[in-house]
């Protein structure tokens, strides 16, 4: 399980960071966010725990936790899946000749019939006020 830590102190290592979850199961990966402009520390970072309850364990215990003066928020990662999903609608809403298009011509995300034809473009609505 992905586990998202945010509001970490600047000076906090990634090792301090790994032991602090190793003392509640077995840590897979753990990775502070970098800013590549100043070399520093970003103020979170992600552990990924293998086993689900040692996981669910590690966030009721450390989040809320206080580390060198940050109160720590820990919780479970959001799934990218999320991301690509509201990516695809966006895609979908491009005119076609703006959206990417697959091997066969056919915009990337564009609306088909049941035969597999692409739809035209999307009206736009009009609302208008009742008289």
């Amino acid at each position: 399980m992905k586990i998202l830590i945010r509001n970490l102190a600047r000076d906090v290592s990634r090792e301090e960071l790994q032991a602090l979850f190793e003392a509640h199961g077995r840590v897979q990966s753990c990775t502070i966010v970098m800013d590549s402009v100043t070399g520093g520390s970003k103020g979170f970072g992600f552990t990924n725990m293998p086993v689900p309850h040692e996981a669910k364990a590690a966030i009721r215990a450390l989040n809320n936790l206080e580390l060198r003066g940050s109160r720590l928020r820990v919780k479970k990662a959001e799934a990218l899946a999320k991301a690509t999903a509201e990516d695809a609608e966006s895609q979908a809403e491009l005119p076609s000749s703006d959206a990417p298009k697959t091997a066969d011509g056919v915009a990337a995300g564009a609306r088909l019939k049941k035969d597999g034809t692409p739809l035209g473009p999307r009206k736009a609505r009009v609302f208008r006020k009742k008289s």
